[in-house]
């Protein structure tokens, strides 16, 4: 088992990674609203969105519902202030990380 940190700033941002030898386009977006937070869309590499408005939260794999989409690897969440942290705004790449682990 392999982890990658997919490095971000704590702004909205578009971006291309290759997660087992795969291309991806990744959308990091805000939202404002009172019970909102970070959300992440994934394309494939011609720009076609394959799941939109992922809710960045600590503790759960943000792929598992997704393997019939071909998704070999998990995406987690983690902060520097506990379990239980929801990634804030300024927090995005500070202190709210984001991985990409391999299972093989």
């Amino acid at each position: 088992m392999a982890a990658l940190e997919i490095p971000l700033t704590p702004q909205a941002q578009r971006f291309s990674i290759t997660l087992d030898g795969i291309v991806y386009r990744m959308r990091a977006l805000w939202n404002d609203a009172e019970e909102g937070g970070w959300t992440l869309d994934i394309g494939d590499e011609d720009g076609v969105l394959l799941v939109a408005g992922i809710p960045l939260v600590v503790g759960v794999d943000l792929l598992a519902q997704h393997r019939h989409l071909g998704f070999t690897g998990g995406l987690y969440v983690t902060t520097d202030r506990g379990a239980g942290e929801i990634p804030t705004y300024p927090g995005l790449g500070q202190t709210a990380h984001l991985f990409y682990v391999t299972t093989a």
